[in-house]
Formats: C-alpha cells, sequence, structure tokens
C-alpha cells in the first residue's frame, strides 16, 4: 500500500501543476521579459538601463512616503528579493487519506490528492505573482519599490528622467481639453529621437483605456462629419490607435490578490507605458537554498524546479506522519533597453 510519502512528493506536485493546461498561460510581463537561469544571484548580475548595474537604495529617515507595494518574504539574500512559503498536509486530510487507503478506495484517493496538489499549486502561482508586480512597478516607473519584513527597498534602474511624464491637472486625459493623441505622439517622436526605436505598442488598464473611449477628439476624428453620434467601442479606438499611430494597445487589467487580501492591478490605473519592438529585459531566477542543496546532494528533501527557477521542495515529517509542502524562488527582472520606453501619468 502507498503511503502519503510516495503520493505526496515534490515531482509528482510539479507534473500535477505543469500538466493543468490553467496555468500555461503566463503573464503580460512574462512574455515581455523572458525567463533565465543563473547560479545564485548578485547586484552585479542584474542590469538596468543601458545595461548598467542596478542600485538599491537605502531608505531615509524622515523621508517623503513613497507608494510601495507590500511583497512578503522571508528575508533578502545577496539583496535580491528571497520568496518562500509552506503549507502542511492538514491532520484531517492525513487521516483521511490514510483511512482511504486502508480501504482501496482508489477514486477518493485520487480526489483527495487532487485537492492537495491544488493547495500546493496555490503556492507556485503565487511565486508568479511576484516577479509579474515587479515588471509592472519596472514598466510604470523605472523602479521597484519593496516594503517587507519591516524594511524598505528601492530598487532603481536609473529611467532617463526625460523619459517619464505626469501631466497637469488641465493636461490630464479625463479633461475634455485634454489632448491625448498629441502626447502619445510627442511621447513617440521624443524616444525616436533620442534612441532611434520609436514605440509601438502600448500598455495600459481599463480604466485609462476608458479616458480615450470616452475622449470627444477621438470621436469626432473617427466621425469627422458629426452626422451621427456615434458610440465607441475597444475595437474602434485600438484599430484607430494603430491606424494613427501605428500603436498597438494591450488593456492589461490582470489583478492580484496582495498579501493583505486586498485585489490589485498588476499594472496601475491612470498610467501608460510606451515601449518598441524587440526585447526589453529578462526574468532572472537565481538559486534558491534548497536548489542548491539539490544541487549538492546534501540533502534530504524531495525538490524539483518548475517555471525555470520556482523551487517546489516536499519535507517528510516522522512525528506526526506528514509531510511539508515549501516553495521559493530567488527573483529579480533586468531591464537593458529601459532607456527605449516612457510611461507617463496621464490621470
Amino acid at each position: 500500500m502507498p503511503t502519503i510519502f510516495d503520493l505526496v512528493n515534490a515531482q509528482n506536485v510539479a507534473t500535477y501543476y505543469q500538466n493543468n493546461p490553467l496555468n500555461t498561460a503566463p503573464y503580460l510581463g512574462a512574455t515581455l521579459f523572458p525567463a533565465k537561469k543563473q547560479l545564485g544571484l548578485d547586484l552585479s548580475w542584474i542590469k538596468g538601463a543601458n545595461g548598467l548595474p542596478v542600485a538599491l537604495m537605502p531608505s531615509e529617515f524622515d523621508a517623503k512616503a513613497t507608494v510601495r507595494d507590500r511583497i512578503g518574504f522571508s528575508k533578502v539574500q545577496t539583496e535580491m528579493p528571497f520568496f518562500r512559503e509552506a503549507k502542511r498536509i492538514g491532520e484531517k486530510d492525513r487521516q483521511e487519506l490514510n483511512r482511504l487507503l486502508s480501504s482501496n478506495l482508489g477514486d477518493a484517493v485520487d480526489s483527495l490528492i487532487a485537492n492537495i496538489y491544488d493547495d500546493a499549486a496555490d503556492l507556485v502561482k503565487g511565486a508568479l505573482v511576484q516577479p509579474e508586480r515587479m515588471i509592472m512597478q519596472l514598466l510604470s516607473t523605472g523602479k521597484i519599490a519593496i516594503t517587507a519584513n519591516r524594511m524598505n527597498y528601492d530598487y532603481d534602474y536609473k529611467m532617463p528622467e526625460g523619459h517619464k511624464e505626469e501631466l497637469l491637472t488641465t493636461a490630464r486625459w479625463s479633461d475634455s481639453a485634454s489632448t491625448p493623441i498629441q502626447d502619445i505622439i510627442s511621447w513617440q517622436d521624443l524616444i525616436e529621437d533620442d534612441t532611434g526605436s520609436r514605440p509601438t505598442s502600448a500598455i495600459l488598464t481599463r480604466k485609462t483605456f476608458g479616458y480615450l473611449l470616452a475622449h470627444d477628439s477621438i470621436r469626432k476624428d473617427l466621425n469627422p462629419l458629426g452626422s451621427q453620434n456615434i458610440i465607441l467601442t475597444d475595437s474602434m479606438v485600438k484599430q484607430y490607435l494603430l491606424n494613427k499611430l501605428g500603436l498597438s494597445v494591450a488593456v492589461y487589467n490582470k489583478k492580484y490578490t496582495a498579501e493583505d487580501g486586498t485585489l490589485k492591478n498588476f499594472y496601475p490605473d491612470d498610467y501608460i507605458t510606451l515601449i518598441p519592438d524587440g526585447g526589453l529585459g529578462n526574468t532572472y531566477y537565481g538559486t534558491t537554498p534548497e536548489e542548491s542543496d539539490l544541487m549538492t546532494g546534501e540533502t534530504n528533501a524531495d525538490v524539483s524546479i518548475v517555471n525555470t527557477g520556482v523551487a517546489i521542495t516536499t519535507i517528510k515529517e516522522a512525528h506526526p506522519v506528514n509531510v511539508q509542502t515549501i516553495v521559493s524562488e530567488i527573483v529579480l527582472p533586468s531591464f537593458e533597453n529601459l532607456n527605449n520606453i516612457f510611461a507617463a501619468k496621464v490621470n
């Protein structure tokens, strides 16, 4: 008869996660910043604008408060965010599993094991949230601001000050007197003049896209004769921006549940980021302590790696007999082509 250790191990959890088609669709940030693996992770490896090393800025006392993303992690290793979380099988589930195994109720065992695997898969999904929220911070501000363990970390990727803008009150896109199309053209021209690369794509949320949907200047441009009051749709405005500006728009409204239980956007409302064709950077995964132990063979734990650098570890517990599942990662994006984007707060 199989034991709980035979059924709940890192390889089985990893296989279960990878075979679920719901887990195969990547986040937008993961497509823009492909995953790469390296041994260890040190600041000198992570690059910002023009391939220069990223600066980890200390947080000053009595400084003006900065809007930060609260990212939970157990500690900072080699000055890179190190994320780790664990789950144990509940005692009731463990007792029920033992009962079903002794009764040879195969279907019931499979159902219970699937529930246990789902819990572990949730940890892996949570691991994917962390680089995505970092990437979206970078795309909107050029920095990663993290609050965790009563510490503040600022990763400054040195985005050129001239490549970001906060519109004045009268120029904000929610104002009917604003000129969003002229704004975008001027930002495209500026990046092209500075870098030789013209932005061809944009990222913004549903709320920000709504300013364009409701803007009278776009409505009049699409209906110059004014013979009818047309209702603008997403597809009409997207096609308009493509024809008018050569700009493909991604309305990115994916959300995640933060550590405090609130629902948040990955990419912030009221911002737009213009990006060029080609690569922007990479998402670097370092070697977690669990993976390092696996490589040296000096561990009794069972370790499997998914999504390039997310370590799934299962540890046998003798008393009471149980299995602890741990998911960990060391991750930080690079952004070698940061100079080629423009980020604006438009409202």
